[in-house]
């Protein structure tokens, strides 16, 4: 099932089978693949439960680096609300190293309003209280009671952004938890869930096999280092 109301269209599909996947396996299949995506130390924020979704990008700048812009102000954040929607990430660039808020309360609360997933910012994030009430799952680099006014600007929606050292475009998939955020290039995503689901279930067997009375280290020893290779 296709969902036409990002700017990318979302199969939700694959969003669903990408969602019952851990971060850990999602970064081992990358691995496996000799693909990179995964960003460690933007932690959980707000929100208890792991997202999964087709990626809307946000870069921000600082103020006096903002492009020009026609017609009335437009909030930092508010067009990629407008685009999201059901299987859907909002992912902000905040990288200017100014303390100032990139995400914030009324955003959180138009995201889950479009019932978007959920939000991830390489920067810093204000208001998490109300992303918290809302239970919104917001996965930032840093909180801040800095306004974004005056101070970062955006630079521009769904184009190309910075994550960590990950360059993530408008429509690539992400999946983040309490391990680690991982992006997939669109491109990738049927590979990458492939790999990522029997890596998964090799996880289980060998959980079973330890819950059936087999020791630890039988069951790591023949396992766990050929877990990548199919072998």
């Amino acid at each position: 099932m296709k969902d036409e109301s990002a700017g990318h269209a979302v199969d939700l599909d694959l969003v669903a089978r990408l969602a019952k996947l851990d971060a850990c396996a999602v970064s081992d299949a990358l691995d496996a693949l000799g693909m990179t995506g995964t960003v460690s130390g933007i932690p959980q924020r707000s929100g208890l439960r792991r997202i999964a979704g087709r990626c809307v990008t946000v870069k921000l700048v600082a103020a006096a680096e903002a492009p020009a812009r026609e017609g009335p102000p437009r909030h930092l954040g508010s067009t990629a609300v407008e685009a999201g929607g059901p299987g859907t990430i909002v992912v902000v660039e905040q990288r200017t190293g100014i303390d100032a808020g990139s995400w914030g309360g009324i955003l959180s609360l138009a995201a889950t309003i479009r019932n978007i997933e959920g939000v991830i910012v390489d920067g810093p994030v204000r208001d998490i209280d109300e992303a918290r009430q809302y239970d919104l799952p917001v996965f930032a680099r840093a909180l801040t009671a800095f306004t974004a006014r005056g101070r970062v600007a955006e630079a521009g929606t769904n184009v190309g952004v910075r994550i960590g050292d990950v360059t993530v475009e408008p429509g690539d998939y992400a999946v983040a938890d309490n391990s680690a955020v991982v992006f997939i290039p669109a491109a990738a995503i049927e590979r990458v869930l492939v790999a990522a689901e029997r890596i998964a279930a090799r996880e289980a067997a060998m959980a079973q096999a330890l819950r059936n009375g087999k020791s630890v280290s039988s069951v790591m020893g023949a396992a766990y280092e050929t877990l990548l290779t199919g072998d």
